[in-house]
């Protein structure tokens, strides 16, 4: 099964950072701490996710992600592009299964390995000012201008429907409802009139001759 190699990307840099919001020497420049942090875990874990109590990780016979720069190739990929575990698999030539085994290893590891370069991403305004060296006033001055510029433009109002679907689901309050034509007189008579083959023998005595 073909599949997305290190050795072969690497000679195409645009390419590279498509597929991993990486150049190729800040790629390297991860590779130490992220393979160290995947040793660690391995150490303690099974690819399968069970305690390891017996011999330790080795890479084995016809391993799909055999280098550090393939593993670390294989997780920024997903990241970037978060694709479906199937598709993920036919990139790095393992079926899905494999692939979900690979990604739930890769991703906790891969966040140890930025934590340990200190570019993890903050979770808090107190982390985020703790990193930066300031208070937290400066730090969120520093965040909103961020939150702002990303901001979708032109948002729907919640009061406007975003579907014509949503009339037919949502609540209709008595200001809002549709004015029914039913108080007009003219579909009052509608209302009525009578089809005389159904109901001549319910609104008057039947004869025999109706029969």
């Amino acid at each position: 099964m073909a599949s997305v190699r290190f050795a072969d990307l690497q000679s195409r840099p645009t390419e590279f950072l498509d597929f991993t919001s990486l150049t190729l020497d800040e790629f390297q420049r991860l590779v130490p701490p992220f393979e160290a942090a995947f040793q660690a875990h391995m150490s303690e874990w099974r690819l399968d996710g069970k305690p390891r109590t017996a011999r330790r990780f080795t890479v084995y016979q016809n391993c799909p992600l055999a280098t550090p720069e393939d593993r670390l190739l294989f997780i920024l990929a997903y990241v970037k592009t978060y694709a479906l575990q199937v598709v993920q698999g036919r990139l790095f030539g393992m079926g899905q299964s494999k692939a979900n085994q690979w990604i739930h290893v890769l991703l906790p590891v891969l966040l140890a390995a930025l934590r340990t370069l200190r570019d993890a991403p903050a979770r808090s305004l107190t982390a985020l000012a703790q990193r930066l060296g300031v208070s937290e006033t400066d730090a969120a001055s520093v965040v909103t201008p961020l939150m702002e510029a990303s901001a979708p433009v032109g948002i729907v109002p919640a009061a406007a429907p975003a579907s014509p679907l949503l009339p037919m689901t949502g609540r209709n309050g008595g200001s809002s409802a549709p004015k029914t034509l039913l108080n007009r007189p003219h579909v009052i008579a509608a209302r009525k009139r009578t089809t005389p083959s159904k109901m001549s023998c319910w609104s008057t005595p039947c004869s025999r001759s109706s029969f």
